[in-house]
């Protein structure tokens, strides 16, 4: 494994986990109505993208963590159409 592509995998590691603390605290409280909607779609359509462009490139590090941080927006919007109405 090159530097370059350790590199990456640190990266992509660091901020595809920066979604979990979010998750942990909306299914944790019940409420997700802080969360925006336009956010979330966007961060999801933006994370969806960068996959296809790893798979096509056979990117491993883009395609590991988008992967990931794929799911994870996806729970945040199941959490959000779950508990985002308001309080």
């Amino acid at each position: 494994m090159s530097s370059v592509e350790l590199l990456g995998l640190i990266a992509g590691a660091l901020a595809t986990s920066s979604t979990i603390p979010q998750l942990v605290r909306i299914f944790r409280l019940k409420s997700a109505y802080e969360i925006s909607m336009a956010f979330t779609i966007l961060l999801l359509a933006g994370l969806s993208l960068w996959l296809v462009y790893g798979l096509s490139l056979s990117l491993t590090p883009v395609i590991v963590w988008n992967a990931i941080g794929t799911g994870c927006v996806a729970m945040l919007l199941v959490a959000k159409l779950r508990y985002g109405r308001r309080p």
